[in-house]
């Protein structure tokens, strides 16, 4: 990103004066919040632009992982894994309970 101006840039413009010029401290204190937003609002791009480059980088991570669940599995393949799972974690407990 490119742009014409920058919080130095910013600061270091100098304003002619002439007879009934503006009042120089009014300048100041208008351009002082200008190199604030601008600050602000350059920190913020860069965050944006890292956090982009960190969630393009999870997605090519994620899209070159195995998928879990294979295309041809049923609802009721899925059922009987959490069943299996489910007897092997708790056992005979589940049916026991009276």
């Amino acid at each position: 990103m490119d742009t014409k101006l920058n919080p130095k840039t910013i600061l270091e413009k100098e304003f002619k004066i002439g007879m009934r010029g503006y009042n120089q401290e009014e300048v100041d204190l208008f351009l002082d919040d200008i190199i604030q937003d601008y600050q602000t609002f350059k920190k913020t791009i860069s965050d944006l632009q890292n956090d982009n480059e960190k969630l393009k980088e999870e997605l090519l991570t994620a899209q070159k992982r195995p998928a879990a669940v294979s295309a041809g599995t049923t609802n009721f393949d899925l059922l009987k894994r959490i069943s299996n799972l489910e007897n092997h974690v708790f056992g005979s407990k589940l049916f026991d309970q009276e």
